[in-house]
């Protein structure tokens, strides 16, 4: 997942919360394993080298089911298919590209490959088009949380936390009896946040253009619009809290593509789901009920 990742529990048992913590782990780095488009030894791998795979295992087929349902439900912003056109810009500000972003043409041509509605699953058995290629990383950070969490629930913890590059699940409480508290950053002062929220038994995941470039010189957001090609330039960042891991990943990714409007609508049609958006004109734009999660905000 290319990221770091903290457990943190509370327990009366320093030996049962590290065994806990490991069982955790174990889980995370499996999901890693498997849905690394990158290691040519994964599940994720195989499917994007043969177009199929039989037998998937059940993680990465309800993590693929999941990914169709974003994207009906965000009329396609969200797309797992995704991956040859951030690979189309990647190689164009690569050493030796043309450091210009791809034309109409290659575009068009590559969007053809572009759609998840195209993906098939038959039990465990999932086919793609030929040429079409998968990332799961809009999604499968937050389906590792989920799994790590319920791995710690299964041993005992009623309260910790699961963090995986800033997006985390929170369960219980800290050891005073006071909810757990994330402060969201101020993309333009690092060592500033905008707002502080209190969760617990929630998860939350920030989606933003600020951290991740295809390259330094270019300054082209890692998030491409699925529905155009080009890169996502509709907000600086988007926090979503959900009920799971997997969808506070998948939404803040999808309202972070669609923009305020868009992305706001959908969010205000979720049950137990808010969010915090900031606009290209440093606009901080809140849901109707996210201020009942905050304790401080500027």
């Amino acid at each position: 997942m290319n990221t770091i990742v903290t457990i943190k529990v509370v327990d009366d048992n320093s030996t049962h919360a590290r065994k806990a913590i490991d069982n955790a782990f174990e889980k995370v780095y499996y999901i890693d394993s498997s849905m690394n488009y990158l290691d040519n030894s994964s599940e994720l791998a195989r499917l994007n080298t043969n177009s199929h795979i039989l037998n998937a295992s059940s993680d990465l087929t309800y993590v693929i089911n999941k990914s169709i349902y974003y994207h009906h439900v965000t009329h396609g912003a969200f797309d797992i298919t995704v991956l040859p056109l951030l690979d189309l810009w990647k190689s164009k500000f690569a050493p030796g590209g043309t450091q210009q972003p791809p034309t109409e043409d290659e575009l068009n041509a590559t969007l053809k490959l572009v759609n998840a509605s195209n993906i098939t699953i038959e039990g465990n058995n999932i086919f793609l088009l030929e040429g079409m290629q998968i990332t799961l990383g809009g999604i499968a950070k937050g389906y590792a949380l989920d799994i790590a969490m319920d791995s710690l629930i299964k041993d005992g913890i009623t309260s910790g936390f699961v963090d995986a590059g800033g997006n985390g699940y929170y369960i219980g409480h800290k050891p005073d009896g006071t909810s757990w508290r994330v402060g969201l950053k101020d993309p333009n002062m690092s060592q500033q946040v905008i707002t502080v929220i209190e969760i617990t038994d929630m998860a939350v995941a920030t989606s933003g253009n600020y951290e991740r470039y295809f390259s330094e010189e270019a300054k082209v957001s890692h998030i491409a619009d699925p529905r155009t090609g080009y890169p996502s330039q509709n907000l600086i960042s988007a926090t979503v809290i959900a009920p799971l891991g997997i969808d506070s990943d998948a939404l803040s990714t999808s309202v972070f593509v669609l923009g305020e409007q868009e992305g706001l609508e959908m969010i205000e049609g979720l049950d137990g789901v808010e969010c915090i958006l900031i606009t290209n004109d440093k606009r901080i734009v809140r849901s109707s009920g996210f201020e009942k999660y905050e304790v401080f905000s500027s």
